[in-house]
Order: C-alpha cells, then sequence, then structure tokens
C-alpha cells in the first residue's frame, strides 16, 4: 500500500515534494500510535515520555525551561507535564535555590522504574522499523538530518 491507498486520495499530489511532506506527517501520526500503544501500559503520554528520559539524561535538576528547549515537542506546555508527572510521583520539583522564579525538576525512583521497564521492551519501538534493512534505516535517519539542515 502506499500514501495514495492510505488517506484515500484519488487526485495526484501537487508535486513529489508535496508528496513528501504528507507522507512525512501521516508516517509522524502512524509512529505516534505506535508509541502511544507502547506507553499506554505504564499511563504516560509520549510527551511525558519525553520529559522522563531528558531528566534520567541529566546528573543535575533542570529547570522547566531546560526540559521544554529538549523536548521533541516545542509546543507543548512542559510546566503543565511536569505538574502532572509530579501528581503521579514520577518527577519531584522544588524552588531554584538562586533563582527562587524556577523550580529544579528531577527525576524520581518510581520515574526511573517505568523508564526500565520500558527499556525492557524496546524491542516493540524498534519494531515500528522493522520491515527497514540497517542500511535503509541508516539512510532514512540522513536523509531525515539533511531536511531538517537550514
Amino acid at each position: 500500500m502506499g500514501l495514495e491507498a492510505d488517506i484515500h486520495q484519488t487526485k495526484p499530489f501537487q508535486s513529489e515534494f508535496h508528496k513528501a511532506v504528507v507522507n512525512i506527517l501521516f508516517s509522524n501520526n502512524w509512529v505516534l500510535e505506535k508509541l502511544r500503544q507502547y506507553l499506554e501500559q505504564e499511563d504516560i503520554t509520549p510527551q511525558q515520555y519525553n520529559i522522563l528520559r531528558i531528566l534520567r539524561g541529566c546528573s543535575e535538576p533542570i529547570s522547566t525551561l531546560q526540559i521544554r528547549e529538549r523536548m521533541l515537542d516545542k509546543m507543548s506546555n512542559a510546566s503543565r507535564m511536569v505538574d502532572r508527572l509530579v501528581l503521579k510521583e514520577l518527577v519531584s520539583k522544588k524552588v531554584h535555590r538562586k533563582d527562587k522564579r524556577l523550580v529544579d525538576v528531577t527525576i524520581t525512583e518510581k520515574g526511573l522504574r517505568i523508564l526500565q521497564r520500558l527499556d525492557g521492551r524496546a524491542a516493540e519501538i524498534d519494531a515500528i522499523t522493522e520491515k527497514l534493512s540497517d542500511e535503509e534505516v541508516q539512510t532514512l535517519n540522513l536523509l531525515l538530518d539533511k531536511m531538517r539542515t537550514c
């Protein structure tokens, strides 16, 4: 099946470039749905997963502003998501010691345990690209990186 069949399009695209953009958008949504299914057992969203992974990679607490800068989805409201993760006891936050307007965020042991369980199921994420060879995945990564260069 091709993109046209997947989206039930009968008219041709304006150009192959336009088709590529639509294909990337469609594929992005397809991948996000697979990711949501992967994360639903832990009751977290893809954006919350992204925040937990960011925090796990930090050696010290970081602010919500720093989290937002590192997030894959720049449109996300990092502060609101951090608050939800605090309610789930997956992260903790406290007022920054030097700047009282900022909060420092760290991942909790409970948050780390969730990531460990998800890491144990990483093959489910890898399966999203299982129809591609190692060489094709490398080429896909190069092309996506190239597309984003200014």
